[in-house]
């Protein structure tokens, strides 16, 4: 596709993948309260989620969702789910001043993945993003498979790019927390954010 198009896709990506929303709520506060064990794998998750919503606003499947509709609605509440249950760890977890993690108890990288594309595929402004307004932005009808190739890598890119910043800058955040207070505090209140994320995606 031209380089142009391309650009304009690149630039409101990265608009709407940098502003607040459920994943990104679900992402710091998983580093907050665990640590950056994980967050690769549950960044993955994320971001092949949004491959998968661009997969869709290029291929037309908007009236599919719709069709689908209770296949994408277990899909949202299993990543509600999850990251109340990850909320309820934090709020549950022991202070400890020189372990900040909550969980000590490896999780399986596959669990983490599948919980972080949960919340993207349920995440309403991801959706919005892919099937409303991507086909204001590009020509979708004349997307070829080299064009879809550039656009699957230019959305990894970005996304590896505000993910990674909102990792570091959440994980650097993370050791200002040292006393057991301090590290309870910051336990219930990202879990509370977590909560609230989950609230967000199953209200929609």
């Amino acid at each position: 596709m031209d380089l142009a198009g391309l650009l304009v896709f690149a630039t409101a990506l990265f608009i709407a993948a940098a502003s607040p929303g459920p994943g990104i709520a679900a992402i710091v506060a998983r580093v907050l309260g665990r640590g950056t064990r994980g967050a690769v794998a549950f960044s993955a998750g994320l971001a092949i989620g949004d491959v998968v919503w661009l997969t869709c606003a290029i291929v037309g499947l908007a009236a599919l969702a719709q069709a689908f509709h209770g296949v994408f609605l277990v899909i949202k509440y299993a990543g509600a789910a999850y990251l109340l249950y990850i909320a309820y760890k934090l709020w549950t977890a022991p202070a400890a001043p020189q372990d900040v993690a909550v969980d000590v108890k490896a999780e399986h990288p596959l669990r983490v993945f599948l919980g972080g594309f949960a919340v993207t595929m349920g995440n309403p402004k991801v959706m919005v993003f892919y099937l409303a307004l991507l086909p204001t932005i590009l020509d979708l009808t004349r997307v070829n498979l080299l064009g879809y190739a550039e656009l699957v890598l230019a959305t990894l890119s970005i996304l590896a790019v505000v993910l990674g910043a909102y990792i570091v800058l959440a994980s650097n955040a993370r050791r200002l927390f040292t006393s057991p207070r301090a590290i309870r505090i910051l336990n219930r209140t990202t879990g509370t954010v977590m909560a609230g994320a989950a609230a967000a995606v199953a209200a929609r």
